[in-house]
């Protein structure tokens, strides 16, 4: 059980299978016994009503290149039948957070590891979910990128999102 709000490490050596319980949290793999809430929605019964309060970062970015990020962007919101106006501003102020609206015109294929994760990351909040569920978040990031992370999980949990994070890394 982790609360609204809080910041939920999930840790273990390579292998344990942290990233076959996010897939199995976010509802992409049904699990083999037990079963997986969300906010008392049945992951594997109910999938959409519970992807629906979910946003999914993976280990490694699913990115279709040969679109812009705002076009992405804009694909991710039509996934979650968000209205074209809402999409827009939620989309720039994300890229501006992020610090990737310089290239929210650019094709995808043109950012680093790094820009697509945090493109990742915008793609994950513009529906504005109440629970992240997050697969090694930090592989790939600079500096920067891993204090801009943080600070973005501090913000939204203090906001009342849930975070739920898996790493092999102890800091």
């Amino acid at each position: 059980h982790i609360q609204e709000g809080e910041i939920h490490g999930f840790i273990g050596p390579n292998g344990a299978g942290k990233t076959t319980t996010m897939k199995i949290l976010a509802g992409l793999i049904k699990p083999t016994s037990g079963k997986v809430f969300i906010k008392g929605i049945d992951v594997v019964a109910d999938p959409v009503s519970a992807k629906r309060l979910t946003g999914y970062i993976p280990d490694r970015p699913y990115i279709y290149d040969k679109l812009t990020g705002l076009e992405f962007l804009h694909f991710i919101g039509g996934i979650y039948n968000l209205e074209k106006e809402v999409i827009e501003p939620r989309a720039l102020a994300l890229m501006e957070k992020f610090e990737i609206i310089n290239w929210a015109n650019e094709l995808t294929e043109n950012y680093s590891h790094g820009m697509k994760q945090r493109l990742i990351f915008c793609a994950a909040f513009l529906h504005q979910p109440q629970i992240i569920i997050v697969d090694e978040p930090i592989v790939g990031l600079d500096p920067h990128g891993v204090f801009m992370i943080k600070k973005a999980f501090r913000e939204l949990a203090s906001q009342g999102v849930t975070i739920f994070v898996s790493t092999h890394s102890l800091e």
